[in-house]
């Protein structure tokens, strides 16, 4: 995939170079030049620009980009400017970094569905979300295993957790599965809306059906290989 990235502070940098990391094409942005000479080597390419500049950001490789991401921290600004150019632009996915309550407020005005707020969540979170296909949420055990909570893949659905073969085939282990119950209402009625209902520790006879989560444990990289061929 390739990404840009506007904001190279503390927060878009260490996702610049996670996803670099992970095999990526990151194009890294930010109008202070000591920014961008501490990384150019650490990422695919690094640009010195002040996107509250229109004319400025018709030099990005946008037409071929799959994700922006406004992670400009210092200046809210030049945050909400950078978003509304780029919405304005038609960018394929487009996240953007939050600073305040009230500016993820703003955020979620315009229609930003996906907001990052670094006080909550860390660059390593974030970079699983961005690269892989159904996950939900992750929690990092060591540099190289992780614990994530995903959405049972279409190509699982109608299988048991051992005819998939997740430990034999992918080296990964469910610890759970959740799965959509719907709820009751007055007079035992089902309602219209579900929720997830923990169904305890994963057994090999439980059938994973579309709709369910599960939660896995495992090498980042047998993760990665299990989710990208749905």
């Amino acid at each position: 995939m390739k990404f840009i990235i506007i904001g190279l502070g503390t927060f878009g940098s260490s996702l610049a170079i996670k996803l670099t990391q992970l095999g990526h094409e990151v194009i890294g942005v930010d109008k202070k030049l000591d920014k961008i000479e501490d990384i150019k080597d650490k990422i695919t390419h690094a640009i010195c620009l002040d996107t509250k500049h229109q004319n400025a950001m018709n030099s990005l490789p946008l037409k071929n980009t799959d994700v922006v991401i406004v992670s400009i921290g210092e200046d809210e600004g030049a945050n909400l400017l950078t978003t509304a150019f780029m919405k304005k632009l038609n960018v394929p996915k487009l996240v953007c970094r939050s600073v305040s309550p009230i500016h993820a407020t703003i955020l979620e005005a315009m229609e930003i569905s996906e907001i990052m707020r670094p006080e909550e969540e860390t660059a390593e979170r974030w970079a699983k979300k961005l690269t892989s296909t159904g996950i939900i949420d992750s929690f990092e055990l060591t540099d190289n295993y992780s614990v994530v909570q995903v959405e049972v893949p279409k190509k699982f659905a109608g299988k048991t957790i051992a005819e998939v073969g997740f430990n034999q085939y992918y080296q990964v282990l469910v610890l759970t599965v959740m799965k959509n119950v719907k709820e009751k209402g007055l007079f035992g009625m089902l309602k219209k809306t579900s929720k997830l209902h923990i169904e305890g520790v994963a057994k090999a006879y439980t059938q994973l059906e579309e709709g369910d989560v599960i939660v896995l444990y495992g090498h980042n990289d047998h993760i990665y290989e299990l989710l990208k061929n749905d």
